[in-house]
């Protein structure tokens, strides 16, 4: 495909558009859109590796969004594809509360492992020590002492919640937030920057922008592959090339990571000139030679 047309269906991927959606506006087969993503995403995913690297950060903050592959969870011993229905998927992600970038991010489960996995990916990218705030979930206490020992200023922000309000009930009403409590873990973290505000908005920009998230539809990814790949084009798009509201820039500028404001296009050319290079075919043999000797 061309540059334009394949930079244009990675936009659209990363505006909220099905893939379907896409091959009919871009006019392409929906086989060209899954392997540009099942691409972008391998692309992305060591982009996001290569560039993010030595960050120098005061504030992180952490929190995990919820979705599901092929099956939700209680549906996953009944589904008809037993080897794609993967049921609960988790995303988390590690922000920097001050220039708003995606520093570490996996998609799982919610776990100790994927925890430890993640923490310990999260450590590695950061130049300095930070104060970290995270929700009350307790598969980061091990995770976080195991990654970064005792050199960090960290916090849990547990929430409190209670029965929705009878005006509020139905089949989908979440529990009622009625309070928050700040726990100090680690170190001297301030207690008026212990938050995951930030981190939770950067969950609803996900939301709203990578259509496998929306929930009640048939948009849901019925490959958990396909739904990492997903999320990794999303990352680089959100940090590199996505203009932030309030900073005026993307926020690997305001990280300090890279020095200009990125498009597909350009990550396309790069792209391409890391993939392998097609070999020599080689010689023709006409069907049904070997049998008319």
């Amino acid at each position: 495909m061309p540059l334009k047309t394949r930079a244009t269906i990675l936009n659209l991927l990363c505006e909220g558009s099905s893939m379907r959606s896409i091959s009919r506006i871009v006019d392409v087969s929906i086989n060209s859109v899954s392997k540009l993503l099942v691409d972008g995403g391998k692309f992305c995913a060591g982009f996001h590796d290569d560039r993010v690297q030595n960050v120098k950060a005061s504030r992180v903050q952490c929190d995990e969004i919820w979705s599901f592959t092929y099956a939700k969870q209680k549906n996953v011993k009944t589904a008809k594809r037993q080897d794609l229905a993967y049921g609960d998927t988790w995303t988390w992600t590690g922000i920097d509360a001050d220039t708003k970038l995606i520093i570490s991010y996996l998609v799982g489960g919610r776990d100790s492992d994927y925890a430890m996995g993640f923490m310990d990916d999260l450590c590695k990218r950061l130049a300095n020590r930070v104060q970290l705030t995270t929700d009350g979930h307790k598969a980061y206490l091990e995770a976080v002492e195991g990654a970064f020992g005792g050199d960090i200023d960290y916090a849990m922000l547990v929430k409190i919640y209670g029965a929705a309000p009878e005006s509020a009930k139905g089949r989908y009403s979440p529990a009622e937030c009625t309070g928050t409590r700040k726990r100090r873990v680690e170190g001297n973290p301030d207690p008026s920057h212990v938050s995951t505000s930030y981190a939770e908005r950067q969950n609803l920009t996900m939301r709203m922008h990578i259509r496998r998230f929306t929930r009640l539809t048939n948009a849901f990814s019925k490959k958990f592959e396909n739904h990492a790949h997903m999320v990794a084009i999303y990352t680089v798009w959100y940090n590199f090339i996505r203009i932030h509201k309030t900073l005026k820039v993307p926020p690997a500028i305001e990280a300090g990571i890279t020095d200009r404001v990125w498009d597909w296009a350009d990550l396309l050319e790069i792209m391409d000139e890391q993939a392998p290079k097609p070999g020599p075919r080689g010689p023709y043999k006409k069907r049904g030679a070997e049998n008319s000797k």
